[in-house]
């Protein structure tokens, strides 16, 4: 329950922050521009909350937080006070309607610039792309990967961490036949190997991309020792102590903590036996776990964590960290980068390479803001930079309703010298909800496919 609690307050904190900056691009640059604004809501329907300004504008909460709007002085939605018309929206040239229009998708990709300046400060620390088991005869087997191999670059981009390496592996198989990776082996000589990315196949899923290729990363074995044992846990309860190495469950051996705790979770609840090692001597105790719950629903707790050998996060683990000086440039490349992988997806899923099962709606959206949050506030942040990157991109498809579809009408009108008539842009709004429920509809349909499956 409380995986679902944190995961919808994340949710509402990011929808709420990335659409209070979408919309104060167009209010920032609206009042810049001379033009009143009526209204500043965040959320659709009716308000939780609102208040008018000294200038008149009223500031509002409403209560479906998914959108909102800046509602500016027009003439084609009500009368205008003749002191009033040259303030109005409709009555600006085509570059200030466009310089609004277009500010709100400029303000997500900023605060995208901004976030990735603050994480490359902060730090990302995160698995070094180590490569792990190599499928024989994969796309990795015949590059001549190997084990224990660190990919220190793809395409000529450094990857210190295996999300780098993913994302620029994703890049190579939207945007070419191959990718060149720069390795290193365990006795730091480099060499060069061509992966070919012909495998990659529709990309199901993002997490099928190494599969695909025939690798996987590699994973620290732990001994199945115990650290301290949690307090008010089965592993106390029993009388587990520090130092004790299990190493069978229900009489079935135990290798590594990576088993230990595969064969604890799917035993939520029952009672079970361990085999432990305590100073040379084994013994046998029986406890019964306890049952947690999250998004994947119950699983078993031991409540013990394991003892990390010395030295094993700095082999496997890299923190990756800039001055701030040096971030800024590093917040707009990395901003860049998104912004051009996310356009290949989505030109990749028209032309049907890409399977549409990535597309995620509200559900999935939540998912990954309480698990991001829950994990600390620079992982949480590239969530945001990610899904404000994809607002800025969606709102500027050439879709009626959204700010692309204004921007093509104001092409149109630069065009033929008049505006779109009125009937044009009635079709034109029913054409474009028929087409985001449609998205949202395939969204919500993909969501619920995860979380059922």
């Amino acid at each position: 329950m409380n995986t679902i609690v944190i995961a919808v307050l994340a949710f509402l904190v990011a929808i709420a922050l990335l659409i209070t900056i979408h919309e104060a691009g167009h209010f920032w640059v609206a009042r810049r521009l001379g033009v009143r604004v009526l209204r500043f809501s965040i959320g659709f329907g009716s308000p939780l909350w609102a208040r008018t300004g000294r200038d008149g504008t009223e500031y509002r909460l409403a209560a479906i937080p998914l959108g909102g709007y800046v509602k500016m002085l027009d003439e084609r939605e009500g009368p205008v006070p003749e002191a009033e018309r040259h303030r109005a929206f409709n009555r600006q040239s085509l570059k200030v309607r466009s310089a609004i229009v277009l500010a709100g998708p400029l303000a997500n990709f900023l605060f995208a610039v901004v976030a990735y300046w603050l994480i490359l400060m902060l730090g990302v620390t995160g698995a070094r792309p180590l490569v792990g088991e190599i499928t024989p005869g994969s796309p990795a087997d015949n590059a001549g990967l190997r084990h224990g191999d660190l990919i220190v670059a793809v395409n000529g981009r450094d990857t210190p961490t295996w999300q780098q390496a993913g994302l620029s592996l994703v890049d190579s198989a939207l945007g070419s036949r191959s990718a060149r990776l720069q390795l290193e082996d365990d006795q730091g000589a480099r060499r060069l190997a061509e992966l070919d990315m012909s495998a990659a196949g529709r990309l199901e899923s993002p997490g099928d991309l190494l599969s695909d290729l025939g690798l996987e990363p590699l994973q620290p074995s732990l001994p199945a020792v115990l650290a301290e044992p949690l307090p008010e846990g089965p592993a106390r309860e029993a009388g587990l102590l520090p130092g004790d190495r299990v190493v069978a469950l229900d009489d079935e051996t135990v290798g590594d903590w990576g088993e230990l705790v595969e064969r604890v979770r799917a035993r939520p609840g029952q009672q079970v036996q361990l085999e432990i090692e305590r100073d040379g001597i084994r013994q046998s105790l029986t406890l019964r776990l306890a049952v947690r719950e999250d998004q994947t629903g119950e699983y078993g707790f031991l409540g013990a964590s394991p003892v990390i050998p010395e030295g094993l996060f700095e082999k496997f683990y890299v923190t990756h960290r800039v001055g701030w000086l040096a971030a800024i440039p590093g917040g707009v490349e990395r901003t860049v980068e998104m912004t051009g992988l996310t356009l290949r997806m989505l030109g990749r899923m028209v032309m049907g390479d890409v399977s549409l099962k990535n597309i995620s709606g509200p559900i999935n959206i939540a998912h990954f803001a309480g698990q991001t949050a829950s994990i600390g506030l620079v992982p949480f942040l590239a969530f945001l930079a990610i899904v404000s990157i994809s607002l800025g991109i969606i709102n500027l498809l050439p879709v009626p309703i959204l700010d692309g579809g204004h921007l093509l009408y104001f092409l149109i009108e630069a065009i033929k010298g008049s505006p779109v008539s009125e009937r044009a842009e009635l079709v034109g709004q029913q054409i474009g909800i028929l087409m985001l429920i449609g998205l949202m509809t395939l969204a919500f349909y993909n969501d619920l496919v995860r979380l059922l499956g």
